[in-house]
């Protein structure tokens, strides 16, 4: 069928919608007409060549929408069904068989090599191959493809076009806290970093009781927002102040949990330094291949934790319709942190992305 896709031509290049061919679906898979997109860094990071993905090329992974059509094999899902498109993972590796998806050992070529894991691609351009299937969906799109189990059936009186987040950014932020930390009400906790990701876990962290919240940023209307949504203190770092000193004075010695989205060395480092004993300090950042961070191992032997967290943690069939029930609760208001463009505006939402004037840009598919 012929849709309406965003397409990078090459590395750094800009998004270009123009009409492609968009295959049928195999016996496990669906095709879901997009609603709405969210538009999130590791589509950046794409689109710039961090994960040698080829080109030219369509992204986008937190699309959510309507089924459209159905393989024939496919039971769990109907015309009609609102989904949110989640992460892919291969479900035979040793991780998978232990019920560990986020790990996935074939998780990153799943996700990026642009075709199905035979090699495959999802779209064509005037008869020639478009590498498709990033994150097995390639949601910049008015219609995607993507496998059944991947597709994450959702209530239908939830807001659809502000659920695609919840795949991406969503999970991977609340996820960290509730399926990893999960602190225990009264506990403190910091994050460094509070766009999208860094919001939806101070949101999480305010769901489980902690009582004293911290946020970090370096743009103030972020940090605003950061208030908005339960920060008790927010603080504006711009290198030069002793962030370390200004938590542990607010925390009386340091928190017990902390998360940072920065993937920045000197930040990261920071994150660790303001635990207390016996504490954790999540990684949620993406960086590039190489980058390293300098810890004083005397420091980490009190007990203190630092580790990597992919996707939150969370099997998305179970966690995402947890987000959207607490959505509809009004206890994670994700609307706070969107803003729309069209479909047509994708230039102007990365750019803005980018830039940090928005937190979590969503695009809204125009269908035809």
């Amino acid at each position: 069928m012929q849709i309406q896709a965003a397409i990078v031509h090459e590395r750094s290049g800009s998004f270009v919608i123009e009409p492609v061919e968009l295959c049928e679906p195999r016996a496990d898979e669906v095709i879901v007409r997009v609603v709405a997109s969210g538009l999130c860094q590791t589509d950046l990071h794409a689109r710039d060549g961090y994960y040698e993905s080829p080109y030219p090329a369509v992204y986008g992974h937190e699309g959510a929408g309507v089924v459209h059509a159905v393989g024939g094999a496919v039971q769990s899902l109907k015309a009609g069904d609102h989904v949110v498109m989640s992460y892919p993972w291969c479900g035979a590796c040793a991780n998978c068989a232990r019920q560990m998806p986020n790990y996935c050992l074939h998780g990153r070529s799943l996700k990026s090599a642009g075709t199905r894991a035979d090699g495959s691609t999802l779209l064509a351009k005037n008869g020639a191959p478009l590498y498709s299937a990033f994150f097995q969906q390639s949601s910049f799109a008015t219609f995607a493809l993507t496998q059944a189990r991947y597709a994450v059936k959702v209530r239908t009186d939830a807001p659809l076009e502000q659920l695609g987040p919840l795949a991406c950014g969503g999970q991977t932020g609340a996820g960290a806290v509730l399926n990893v930390l999960k602190p225990a009400p009264g506990d403190s906790f910091a994050v460094f970093g509070v766009g999208a990701v860094g919001l939806a876990a101070l949101m999480a962290a305010k769901i489980a009781g902690c009582d004293l919240l911290i946020a970090v940023d370096i743009h103030d209307h972020r940090l605003t927002l950061a208030r908005d949504l339960g920060a008790t203190h927010t603080i504006n770092y711009n290198g030069s102040a002793d962030l370390v000193a200004d938590i542990r004075k607010i925390a009386g010695g340091g928190v017990r949990h902390a998360v940072d989205t920065s993937a920045v060395p000197s930040v990261l480092r920071g994150a660790v330094e303001c635990l207390m004993p016996a504490a954790t300090c999540v990684l949620l950042g993406s960086a590039r291949k190489g980058t390293e961070v300098a810890l004083e191992m005397p420091f980490v032997q009190q007990g203190r934790v630092l580790r990597g967290v992919v996707q939150g943690d969370s099997v998305p069939q179970r966690f995402i319709p947890e987000l959207v029930d607490l959505i509809m609760a009004k206890k994670f208001p994700i609307e706070k942190m969107i803003t729309f463009y069209d479909f047509s505006d994708i230039e102007r939402a990365a750019e803005d992305s980018a830039a940090g004037i928005a937190i979590k840009p969503v695009l809204r598919m125009a269908q035809g």
